[in-house]
């Protein structure tokens, strides 16, 4: 009994391995992948979706209309987009009297939009031009395509980020509730870029745009400033302001918003600037204490270490004791706030912009040669975008309610909340 139930299970087992189910062997035996399968399966539903277009405006075939307006006549080779390319088809025309009559499905699929998002998304994902037409996937041979060649990809990422730069720079700021803004330059294919970064009052962040020169010089920065003013920032309540210390910056801040900007200096960019006036030797105890400082939570206490460390410069030191004297009490701005340790942490330092930064530089790091500053402004701008896809809320965000507080009890203190009723009234 045992050997006959050995052989019976031997035999099942053969013919468990001899079993293939026909679809199968039919891609077996035609060699085709599953996606040239979905795309002759696509094919031919497009085509029948045509045809019902084509009944839909003329009737039936053969059958006879008295009152029938538009006629077949015949097909003609047209493009639509597929998987980021253009592909051929067949496709029925329809004619009404001289003129030609267009099918709502083949406008749809006809739409060019989708195919420029896609290969925007390719080039900022690293695929260069000429390998463009790789990064696709694979076509029945039959299916002819075109608008993967290097000049076509070139020309539609042109039109695709020129007309992104045109939207960013005019879409309007009215209805962004912003608490805070982080300013900062940065170079870029031998140009320097002043960038705005803004919080709104549920920590979401929001590139608000950009702004070209040769140096990070103070007609830079009020030209960023000014045209984010003209798009309906506001700059009659107090914001609050996050600067690397550059003075070109804080001049422009100055002349835009008045005593509306609450400025807080980066703590990561003074500490740096400090230390480079020390030697190698006297900067772990001095960064000690800026540490220690920065993440005092009482200001006045804060504000009497930093004096002191100061004060113990002086005599060797002096450049760096006026480096931690020269806007000391900007740095501690945000401990004035009454702010949680979690978003005092947050808006401290340029950070956030920092992030930003650093991701577009990884965008463009497959281009060799910038023609053009436009071509530059493109590319930064794409790269934004596409590093704006993966932003997170603010650190700290859930207690950014004490902030607006804060921020509202200081435009009492300075009177910005009379003037902007007394400008409404008028």
């Amino acid at each position: 009994m045992p050997e006959s139930r050995t052989v019976h299970a031997v035999g099942q087992a053969e013919k468990s391995e001899s079993r293939h189910l026909p679809l199968v062997d039919l891609l077996i035996d035609t060699r085709a992948e599953l996606t040239e399968l979905v795309v002759r399966s696509g094919m031919k539903v497009l085509e029948a979706m045509l045809e019902e277009d084509r009944v839909a405006v003329c009737g039936p075939r053969y059958a006879h209309q008295a009152e029938r307006e538009a006629g077949r006549t015949g097909t003609t080779t047209s493009a639509v987009v597929l998987g980021g390319r253009k592909v051929e088809i067949r496709r029925p025309r329809v004619r009404a009297g001289k003129q030609e009559v267009s099918l709502p499905t083949f406008e749809a699929m006809a739409q060019t939009d989708p195919l420029n998002r896609r290969i925007v998304e390719q080039m900022l994902l690293g695929v260069a031009t000429r390998r463009y037409a790789r990064s696709l996937e694979p076509l029945p041979t039959e299916i002819r395509s075109r608008g993967t060649s290097k000049s076509s990809v070139s020309r539609r990422f042109v039109a695709r980020t020129t007309a992104q730069v045109r939207c960013w720079q005019t879409a309007s700021l009215e209805a962004l509730d912003l608490v805070a803004i982080f300013l900062d330059g940065v170079i870029f294919a031998e140009h320097c870029l002043v960038v705005a970064l803004g919080i709104d009052a549920t920590g979401q962040k929001h590139p608000l745009g950009l702004w070209d020169g040769s140096s990070e010089n103070a007609a830079v920065c009020q030209g960023l400033l000014s045209t984010l003013q003209s798009r309906g920032l506001r700059t009659d309540r107090s914001l609050l302001v996050i600067l690397d210390g550059s003075k070109a910056l804080r001049s422009a801040v100055d002349h835009t918003f008045g005593r509306a900007a609450c400025v807080q200096r980066c703590q990561v960019h003074k500490t740096r600037n400090i230390l480079d006036y020390l030697p190698d030797g006297q900067r772990p105890w001095a960064h000690a204490i800026l540490r220690r400082a920065y993440s005092h939570s009482d200001p006045a206490k804060a504000r009497r270490l930093l004096e002191d460390l100061a004060r113990r410069l002086d005599d060797e030191f002096p450049s760096a004791a006026e480096s931690v004297r020269e806007g000391l009490d900007e740095t501690l701005t945000v401990l004035r706030l009454s702010l949680s340790e979690r978003l005092r942490r947050s808006l401290a330092t340029t950070n956030p912009i920092e992030s930003l930064m650093s991701r577009t530089r990884h965008v463009h790091r497959n281009v060799k040669r910038w023609r053009s500053g436009k071509m530059m402004i493109r590319w930064m701008t794409a790269a934004v975008f596409e590093a704006a896809k993966g932003f997170r809320r603010l650190k700290g965000c859930k207690d950014l309610p004490a902030l607006i507080t804060a921020l509202r009890r200081r435009d009492e203190q300075l009177g910005l909340t009379k003037s902007i009723a007394a400008e409404r009234i008028a």
